[in-house]
């Protein structure tokens, strides 16, 4: 409940008024997407803005793949999703559909003799899917440049 008005308040118990304060950004990282020059190591991968969004083409891409028993869906979907954010990054820019297309007949998905047992097991291994998108090059993925 406040204090009334005709009251009178001490120096110490008055209400003082509040001030927002600005977020210090000296000792936050930087967010890799939006550097211009990020540094590179052994497995470290190649960050762009909405690289998520690269998973959600992927899987509406395949959808119609027919996959045989034995390799799971998931797994194809990711290491599409995977390789079609790399060529994106290395565009400097978001995935789109064209990186997947690209990707899928990269990986010879889209004719009818697809070799679907490279994909096994990425879906929930990070290290595997770190050694699969690594494997592919640059001049791979970009054959006309």
């Amino acid at each position: 409940m406040t204090q009334p008005t005709y009251l009178p308040v001490s120096q110490s118990g008055d209400v003082r008024a509040t001030r927002p304060t600005a977020t210090p950004e000296f000792g936050r990282a930087p967010k890799a997407g939006l550097q211009r020059h990020v540094a590179t190591s052994a497995l470290a991968g190649t960050p762009a803005p909405g690289e998520g969004f690269a998973l959600t083409l992927a899987e509406r891409a395949c959808h119609e793949l027919s996959v045989p028993n034995g390799v799971d869906h998931h797994d194809v979907v990711i290491g599409v999703g995977l390789v079609a954010a790399k060529r994106a990054s290395l565009a400097g820019r978001g995935p789109t559909i064209y990186d997947v297309r690209a990707v899928l007949e990269y990986f010879g998905l889209l004719g009818g003799d697809a070799d679907f047992a490279r994909f096994g097991g990425l879906g929930h291994n990070y290290a595997a899917q770190r050694l699969f998108v690594d494997a592919v090059s640059v001049a791979d993925l970009f054959p006309n440049a």
